[in-house]
């Protein structure tokens, strides 16, 4: 099988594919009588400059101004020439000056700006804030963002998600030989930053290697993939794939024969120079489209996200036996093919389905 650097496959769930088609009612003629109840949607946007050049390019910008926006009130008329605009937020102006917003996107860090947001989600409910700061933290600390994973223990007919064994050294890396052996930890080892604002990791060959690195760092146990990732983009109901390359198998005579720590910026960087290679059809085969959407539902719940993405691996050797093995909030979406589309649709049914919940209370 012959795959490029990158193969991707769109998974939509069924609560998507219900508010498509329902958003898609209403006539023209109801158009001209409930225009005045019409709306733009204001997104206000807090954001790296990093983030802001990867994220708002001018095709999604574009593409959201152009968009239909549903109305108000009665979330079933559509009309054009009007749309979602993004809106800097200025962090020297307090928040509740500017706007108004319908909803808050975010991605920057510090106490200061966490006592900001939650304080202006207290004082106007009716803006939706993506995503919630306690939630956001919770899933910057390694050792809590897979836990709710290990705690759901995933397992149907279509495969089972897990996380592999991992160990957090807080302090003294002169006890990690100790810890590792108490542990039961198997090398070959996988150690990241313990505080996820660094995608840089290392593999270690021996546990006396370690003690050369600094904590707090996570250690994980490395699980031979077949040397392919999968990027799990999730955006409100919506799932894409994309297929990546990642760090090759470690064999039992290589890991004889290999000593010390080799680092790495990231570990989907591995194949960035790669343009297409030649793999078995069950290291490529994606993960079942059921089983995601299961595990995209539950995340979402669970960490009360609406825009992450995971890491995701399969252990070689089987068909069915998936890991999680980190998860990013707000990930780079410049990179998912189609993320404009994917990300308008998102924010246009989340405000319709404030709209609608709206009406009912009404």
């Amino acid at each position: 099988m012959r795959v490029k650097q990158e193969e991707v496959i769109g998974y939509e769930s069924e609560e998507g594919r219900e508010m498509e088609s329902s958003s898609s009612s209403g006539s023209s003629g109801e158009l001209g009588f409930h225009d005045n109840l019409m709306k733009v949607i204001v997104v206000g946007y807090a954001l790296t400059s990093k983030k802001i050049k990867s994220f708002l390019q001018p095709k999604l910008e574009g593409l959201a101004r152009c968009c239909y926006v549903i109305d108000c009130i009665f979330a079933c008329v559509r009309c054009r020439n009007k749309g979602i605009f993004f809106v800097a937020i200025d962090q020297t102006r307090p928040l509740s000056d500017q706007g108004p917003f319908d909803i808050v996107l975010h991605k920057l860090c510090g106490k200061e700006w966490r006592k900001i947001l939650e304080d202006y989600r207290l004082t106007h409910p009716e803006v939706t804030v993506l995503d919630p700061p306690d939630a956001i933290q919770h899933v910057y600390n390694r050792q809590s963002m897979l836990q709710d994973v290990a705690d759901l223990g995933l397992s149907d007919a279509y495969g089972t998600v897990g996380v592999p064994k991992q160990l957090v050294i807080e302090k003294d890396p002169s006890s990690i030989p100790d810890a590792i052996k108490k542990a039961g930890l198997s090398l070959p080892l996988v150690a990241k930053p313990l505080f996820a604002k660094s995608h840089e990791l290392s593999l270690a060959y021996d546990e006396y290697s370690l003690q050369k690195l600094e904590p707090p760092l996570v250690l994980q146990e490395f699980v031979n993939h077949g040397g392919v990732l999968f990027k799990v983009y999730i955006v409100g109901d919506a799932i894409k794939v994309v297929r990546r390359f990642s760090l090759p198998d470690v064999s039992k005579r290589e890991l004889s024969r290999s000593s010390g720590v080799f680092r790495f910026p990231r570990v989907s960087s591995a194949a960035q120079s790669a343009d297409d290679a030649d793999l078995d059809p069950c290291i490529a085969e994606l993960p079942p489209r059921a089983l995601l959407e299961r595990l995209a539902r539950e995340l979402r719940c669970r960490l009360g996200l609406h825009l992450f993405n995971l890491d995701m691996i399969r252990e070689h050797g089987t068909r069915d036996r998936f890991y999680v093995i980190d998860i990013n909030y707000f990930p780079g979406y410049g990179k998912m093919p189609e993320y404009e589309h994917i990300f308008t649709d998102f924010l246009l049914n989340l405000v319709q389905s404030k709209f609608k919940n709206t009406a009912s209370l009404c």
